[in-house]
Formats: structure tokens, C-alpha cells, sequence
């Protein structure tokens, strides 16, 4: 059989493949820990279970409009009033089955052979492999821990070409756990003042952000660029709903447009029981989602200092999401029974062969020097994680 030319030229989703293998070591009775997967240890909150139960009964479960219910909308445009002072409209909205599915929306209805977008790196896997679908050309911007994983205006003006379609903005950031200031993201937004393309924002960890810093987005700091961004978010996150498959963008009606166009021939609207979920989520009560963020950032100091505690690892201060991005480079070159730890690939397989503990390799994200690891589990599954990962590398020779 000849698969289309498009199949091969992406990878399949390598945190997912990781999470896969984890859970089906699990299954055969082994004991792994797993920082592999991106998704809150905590159930959704019961309100929100609640109202979908409601929904079930009252018999919500037709057909709804391909980009969302107007309840939901409404919701969405209470939230981005709410929270960030920005105005939108339904026509300005699509509601899509998770926010991977509205990037994904995005790019097809957006990008075209010859076009470039501009995606910081490290970055969220699926980014350049969407793009490269649609036909484009991912351009990245590198970027490492000295300069706490953020790209600078000198950077992004020396990438921006004729060609360049879009850029990719994602604060808090998977995989570094980095968050960009007001500040930072308004110097950003005087380079894309003085150019002509789409700034995409993804926006899914902005409840998810600690020491005290407040979450902005580009369009709060820029308003000017509003007929230029699309805001990308969800529900899954936020609300520890990540199997509910909501995810919204909010931007120019005319990609919204296009972008709905699109979905009515691929998965038509999303589901309406989790769309009634989601109203119950952006409009009610945010207490739940204070605690688990309190817990989040908890762990994140704990896993951060462990981490920094290691010989030969270095490990950045995330300040956003439930990631830690540690430097494993400096154990490159040395070796378990003879085998030789050469990468961020050789390392994860190291690490869940002897010491059964699963991550992400650094290489998934655009950097071999580093890895991913989730701490949206338990803090005793972190820290006996920590001990197993401590001893492995005192293991290496």
C-alpha cells in the first residue's frame, strides 16, 4: 500500500508514545513512575461533572453548530472579558475538540507551500509537525536556560522574512515551564507592529503560573495587534479536564470563518456534553482550580531543588505549566554495563530499563541537551521519582 506522501514527513506524537509505554509496563505489574504525560493527577472538579450529567439528562446529546454552542461562547466571551479586558464576539470564536485540534485548525485554514512560521524552541511537539502538514516551514528561534527559555526582539526580527506567515507564542511554555512578562511580551509585539503576519498564542497553562507573577498574553499588552492574533485555550489544563476534548481560539473573524470551514468536513462540532461541561468550568466557580495550583507549584519547587541537587544536572527555575526541563547534557559520554549514554533518547531508555522511571526525550522538543518531566502527579510518587533518577546517574559511569 502507498500511504500519501504527508504521513511520512511527521512523527508520531513522542510524549504520548512515552506515556503509552509507561502505562503498559504498568499493566504487566511494573512498578514505573512516569513524568512522561501532560495531563492533572486531579479529577475534575464535581460541578463540572455535574453539569454534564444534567446535560445527559436532559437529553443535550444532538447535533450542535460545527464552532460551538452559543452558551458556550458566551462563556468564553465572559472569561476573556473577565480575565484579560479583551472583547470578542461569537463570530469570533471556534470551539474545537481540544486546543491540539484548534492549532491544527488554525494551520490548515492558515498556512500554505512557501509560507514560514516562526516557532521558539524548545517548543510543544506538535507545532512543526502541523505546520509541515499545511505545507509550511517551521523557522526556530533556540533558545536555553541564560535566557530563561525566551526569545528577545533582536532574535525575532533577525527571523521574520518575506515568507513568514506566523509565529508561534506559547506562555506558559511546555516544555520549560518559562512565562513571558507584560513587559517582554510588549517589546515582542513592537517587532510584529512593524511586520505583516499572524501571531498564534497559545494560551492552554495560563491559570498555571507561580511565584507570584500575573499571566498576560499579547493581546492585553498590545491591543493594536488584536486583528493579527488568534488566542488559543481549553479546558483541559485549567480544569484537570484533559479526556473532555474542549479546546477554543478566539481571533479575526475571518480565520475564525475559515477555521470553522474547515472543521465542518473533518470532526463537525465537538462534543456537546463536554461543551455543556465547559460552560459549568470558564463561567462557575475558580476555588478548585486556585488549590490545584497551589499543589502545582508546591511540587515544582520540590522537583526543581531535587533536580538542581544532581551532579551534572542543572535545572531551570519554571515559573509556569507542570514542567521541569533539566540539562542532562554533562552526563553524555558516560555509561551503564558498557553502554554508552550519547543523547536525550539514550538517557530516557536508561532511565526506564534500570531505574523505571519514564521521561520525555529533550531531542522531542528541539533541544538533545535537556529532558521533560511532568509533575502533575503525587509528591511522594515525585519524590521516590527523584530518588530512583538520583541513583541511576550515581550509577553512571
Amino acid at each position: 500500500m502507498k500511504l500519501a506522501d504527508r504521513v511520512h514527513r511527521i512523527q508520531p506524537s513522542p510524549t504520548l508514545a512515552i506515556d503509552a509505554k509507561a502505562k503498559a509496563l504498568k499493566a504487566q505489574g511494573v512498578d514505573v513512575i512516569s513524568f512522561g504525560a501532560g495531563e492533572p493527577d486531579f479529577d475534575t472538579p464535581d460541578a463540572i461533572r455535574d453539569a454534564a450529567r444534567n446535560a445527559i439528562d436532559s437529553g443535550f446529546t444532538r447535533y450542535m453548530p460545527v464552532g460551538g454552542a452559543d452558551d458556550l461562547k458566551d462563556a468564553i466571551i465572559l472569561k476573556m472579558k473577565r480575565d484579560h479586558g479583551i472583547e470578542y464576539s461569537r463570530a469570533e470564536i471556534c470551539v474545537s475538540c481540544g486546543a491540539k485540534h484548534s492549532l491544527y485548525n488554525i494551520s490548515q485554514a492558515l498556512i500554505q507551500e512557501g509560507d514560514e512560521v516562526i516557532i521558539p524552541a524548545p517548543y510543544w511537539v506538535s507545532y512543526p509537525d502541523q505546520v509541515v502538514l499545511a505545507g509550511g516551514t517551521p523557522i526556530f528561534i533556540q533558545t536555553d536556560e541564560k535566557s530563561d527559555f525566551k526569545i528577545t526582539p533582536r532574535q525575532l526580527e533577525a527571523a521574520i522574512t518575506p515568507r513568514t506567515k506566523a509565529m508561534i507564542l506559547n506562555s506558559p511554555c511546555n516544555p520549560t515551564g518559562t512565562s513571558y512578562t507584560g513587559e517582554e511580551l510588549r517589546a515582542i509585539a513592537q517587532v510584529c507592529l512593524a511586520h505583516d503576519f499572524i501571531i498564534i498564542s497559545d494560551d492552554i497553562y495560563e491559570r498555571l503560573i507561580y511565584d507570584g507573577q500575573v499571566f498576560s498574553n499579547i493581546v492585553q499588552v498590545a491591543p493594536e495587534l488584536k486583528q493579527r492574533v488568534v488566542l488559543v485555550n481549553g479546558v483541559s489544563k485549567t480544569y484537570a479536564m484533559t479526556g473532555w476534548r474542549i479546546g477554543y481560539a478566539c481571533g479575526p473573524q475571518e480565520l475564525i470563518a475559515a477555521m470553522t470551514k474547515m472543521q465542518s468536513q473533518s470532526t463537525s462540532n465537538a462534543c456537546s456534553i463536554a461543551q455543556k461541561a465547559s460552560v459549568e468550568a470558564i463561567a462557575g466557580s475558580q476555588e478548585k482550580v486556585t488549590a490545584m495550583v497551589q499543589e502545582f507549584e508546591k511540587r515544582r519547587t520540590y522537583i526543581v531543588q531535587r533536580l538542581n541537587a544532581m551532579p551534572g544536572v542543572t535545572c531551570f527555575n519554571s515559573t509556569g505549566a507542570f514542567y521541569a526541563f533539566p540539562n542532562f547534557s554533562a552526563l553524555y559520554g558516560k555509561s551503564f554495563n558498557g553502554k554508552i549514554i550519547a543523547s536525550s533518547t539514550d538517557l530516557a531508555d536508561y532511565l526506564l530499563e534500570e531505574a523505571k522511571v519514564a521521561l520525555v526525550p529533550g531531542v522531542a522538543f528541539g533541544d538533545d541537551r535537556y529532558a521533560r518531566l511532568s509533575y502533575a502527579i503525587g509528591l511522594e510518587s515525585i519524590a521516590e521519582g527523584m530518588d530512583r533518577l538520583e541513583r541511576a546517574i550515581q550509577n553512571l559511569k
